[in-house]
C-alpha cells in the first residue's frame, strides 16, 4: 500500500536532452486544509506555520498498524527531549464517520498528550487523503454496521516549518528510529 506517496519522495519527471538532465518538479505533498482538534480549536494547514509538524494518518477502531504507529511517536516524542518542543505531532483521522473529536480524545489518552488529533467531516477529510496521497479504503461491514475496518496507508509525514513537504517513514518503524530520523531531518536544515 504505498499509496503515492512514494511517489512525491521519488518520482521525478527527468528528460534527457543533448547529454543534460532536466528536472521538470517533484509531486505537491500537503495542501491547504481546515479541521476540527480533539480539543474542539479549528484548525488548519496555517496554524502550526513556525512548527514541524509530524503527521500519521489512521482511525481509532484500527486494531495493529495505527496503535503501533502513535506508540512509536510517542517513543520518539519522548526521546527527541526539549527539541520535541519545536514539533507538533497530529493523529487526522480516516474514518470520520466513528472518529468523534470525543473518541478521539479518549483514545489519544493511551498516547502521548502532544499528539493533538484532528478530525472534520467526510469531505474535508477525503480532501486531506488526496492531499496527501493516501490510500484508503472502507472494507465492508460483514453485519453491515459500524464494525469495519478502514485499510490506508502507513507513513509518518514530516512538514517543516513553512508547511512544506520533507519526507515520510514507514508508520511501522520504531519509536527510537523515529527520533533518530526527526533529529537527522530537522537539523539538517530543511526549515
Amino acid at each position: 500500500m504505498l499509496g503515492g506517496v512514494l511517489l512525491g519522495k521519488i518520482l521525478r519527471l527527468k528528460v534527457m536532452t543533448s547529454g543534460t538532465v532536466t528536472t521538470s518538479g517533484t509531486a505537491t505533498i500537503g495542501g491547504p486544509f481546515t479541521l476540527v482538534a480533539t480539543n474542539g480549536q479549528n484548525v488548519s494547514d496555517q496554524t502550526y506555520r513556525g512548527k514541524w509538524v509530524l503527521i500519521y494518518f489512521g482511525y481509532t477502531y484500527c486494531p495493529d498498524t495505527c496503535p503501533t504507529a502513535l506508540n512509536s511517536i510517542s517513543v520518539a516524542l519522548e526521546k527527541l527531549g526539549s527539541d520535541a518542543s519545536n514539533l507538533q505531532p497530529l493523529f487526522v483521522t480516516v474514518d470520520p464517520q466513528r472518529d468523534t473529536r470525543d473518541i478521539m480524545a479518549a483514545y489519544l489518552k493511551s498516547f502521548d498528550s502532544r499528539i493533538l488529533g484532528l478530525t472534520g467531516t467526510k469531505d474535508q477529510i477525503a480532501s486531506v487523503v488526496k492531499d496527501y496521497h493516501l490510500y484508503v479504503s472502507q472494507d465492508k461491514s460483514e453485519t453491515g454496521g459500524d464494525d469495519y475496518f478502514v485499510s490506508h496507508s502507513s507513513y509518518i509525514y514530516l512538514m517543516n516549518p513553512q508547511g512544506k513537504f520533507v519526507d515520510v517513514i514507514p508508520g511501522g518503524a520504531a519509536g527510537n528510529d523515529i527520533a533518530v530520523w526527526l533529529r537527522k531531518e530537522m537539523v539538517g536544515g530543511a526549515g
